[in-house]
């Protein structure tokens, strides 16, 4: 898996597909993320960008390699292992983006309340934030794996579906990813920290489900 893993990330990085979901966090960051800004709410935009990053990024991962270049892939490793391998990349570019961004919110926000009320600790909100970027990510992940193949084959229908869900994910309020955001964005007002423990939980299984069910029909339809 490992020697997969590296593969796909090798072919994501000199694919160069990884570029425009990459200058959308970047851009998202700029416009959300200012200096001297509430650092609870710098942390819930910040995590919020990386879900529909992270659903453009596993697309990106799970589409990249040439037909003949998937199937020598397939009859090495086996289709479920190789699409599993094609997500992991994904996940772990997603995840580089969210220290990347977690550091930035450190350096450029205030650690205060929104008001500057009441001052905010450092680490226990870079914790909550980091651990709310993976919530989001993650959900990305799970969009990013049921909206493309094998289980959407047509572009036509896997990118609107994708951002659709994308979006929905991001704003309902039953979403754990947006119970992750809105528990930083909402504590902020009052100057504490609530760690997004469930909704990681809870997007950590949805990822996991979601990766299974497309590796699993990645195996029927190769």
């Amino acid at each position: 898996m490992i020697a997969l893993l590296r593969y796909q990330t090798a072919l994501l990085v000199r694919s160069h597909r990884w570029l425009p979901p990459v200058i959308l966090y970047a851009a998202w960051l700029a416009i959300g993320v200012q200096s001297g800004g509430p650092i609870l709410v710098g942390f819930g935009w910040a995590a919020g960008g990386l879900l529909p990053v992270a659903v453009w990024l596993t697309r990106a991962c799970v589409t990249n390699e040439p037909p003949a270049a998937r199937n020598c892939t397939v009859a090495a490793a086996g289709p479920g292992r190789a699409h599993l391998a094609a997500v992991l990349a994904a996940v772990c570019t997603a995840v580089l983006l969210a220290l990347l961004g977690t550091a930035l919110v450190v350096l450029l926000s205030d650690p205060h309340s929104t008001g500057r009320q009441v001052a905010v600790p450092v680490l226990p909100a870079a914790a909550a934030g980091l651990l709310a970027a993976l919530a989001c990510l993650l959900t990305g992940t799970a969009i990013g794996a049921l909206s493309n193949r094998p289980v959407l084959r047509s572009s036509g229908w896997s990118i609107p579906v994708g951002m659709l869900a994308a979006l929905l994910l991001l704003v309902l309020g039953a979403s754990p990813a947006n119970a992750a955001v809105s528990g930083l964005v909402t504590g902020s007002l009052h100057g504490t920290i609530t760690t997004p423990w469930l909704p990681l939980a809870a997007t950590a299984l949805l990822a996991a489900a979601a990766t299974a069910v497309a590796c699993a029909l990645s195996s029927r339809r190769s």
